[in-house]
């Protein structure tokens, strides 16, 4: 059975329809913004500017989650 992150990476990759890195600031953006027309707001951190936009579509939660998940 996958522990809590594997699952959000699996819930994150099903709902990109791709293989995606969470920690990747490159691929997050590109596939938020292709995917799903999600424009992230400029902020100092990429970390930053998912929270000001988490209520937007589940994925950013996840995404987010995961990347502050140690």
């Amino acid at each position: 059975m996958p522990n809590k992150k594997e699952f959000k990476l699996q819930r994150i990759r099903v709902f990109a329809g791709e293989d995606i890195d969470p920690f990747s600031d490159e691929q997050v953006v590109s596939t938020l913004l292709n995917k799903f027309d999600i424009r992230l707001p400029q902020r100092r951190t990429l970390n930053e500017s998912l929270k000001a936009t988490s209520s937007v579509h589940e994925i950013v939660d996840l995404i987010l989650g995961y990347r502050e998940e140690v």
